[in-house]
């Protein structure tokens, strides 16, 4: 049967790499239970104690070696590829995640919000660059030289999320917006349902049990995420 063109946009939230062994943030259980993210997590706790935050954030590096993408990345990544080589429409797949599982899995089409946990960037020139070992305190930038510069390329509290021109570009033409694995607690990304469906769009939530803002959804299909979002696609791409 021959379908029209279909504007797709895709939210990922930490859920749907919960299952690849990467802790979630602010579920039950999640790591700002653990840790005050206020002292791990601002552009404050990094001028104030820059070693403890490196820390912490060499320690989510460590973590994320050792994770590989799951069935679930899999699937999104197969769809991307199907939905564009039909020239089906625009496929957008916007991800809350800091790890890499999306491009291990071969996504393409992806802008990452709050930034990207393997880069590294210089606040004292903006050098950015790719890179899985430490941090280490005072080390120098490669591109500028000043020392003491060097973070983790990631959205701190306090600090606007990337891409989200891009984003609202996107929105502005889509037709479905899915969102996987997504509590729906942190903003602006809570808000891009609303957002949808003041466009028109059909939204779906994918995640293991309701978020917060499930109510507003259209549809929504509840379970792991390596058993739901393959089956979704499956029957999307059929």
């Amino acid at each position: 049967m021959s379908i029209g063109p279909e504007n797709i946009l895709i939210l990922t939230g930490a859920g749907i790499s919960a299952e690849s062994g990467l802790g979630t943030f602010r579920e039950k259980g999640g790591l700002w239970e653990k840790f005050d993210p206020m002292k791990l997590a601002t552009p404050e706790a990094f001028a104030d104690d820059p070693a403890r935050v490196l820390e912490f954030y060499n320690a989510r590096r460590a973590n994320l070696a050792d994770a590989k993408a799951n069935a679930a990345h899999f699937a999104l990544a197969e769809l991307e590829q199907a939905w564009m080589m039909a020239g089906r429409g625009e496929f957008t797949l916007v991800t809350q995640n800091i790890d890499d599982l999306h491009e291990q899995a071969g996504s393409a089409n992806l802008l990452h919000m709050h930034g990207e946990l393997l880069k590294t960037r210089c606040q004292a020139c903006g050098h950015l660059y790719t890179d899985a070992g430490p941090i280490t305190h005072g080390a120098p930038c490669s591109a500028c030289g000043k020392p003491h510069g060097l973070r983790p390329h990631v959205v701190w509290f306090g600090e606007m999320p990337l891409g989200l021109d891009q984003i609202y570009r996107a929105m502005d033409r889509v037709d479905l917006f899915i969102a996987i694995g997504t509590s729906g607690t942190v903003y602006p990304a809570a808000g891009f349902v609303q957002e949808a469906k003041k466009l028109g769009a059909w939204t779906v939530e994918l995640s293991l049990e309701p978020g917060e803002v499930s109510e507003i959804f259209d549809e929504g299909i509840y379970g792991p995420a390596t058993e739901f979002v393959p089956e979704w696609v499956a029957k999307k791409l059929a």
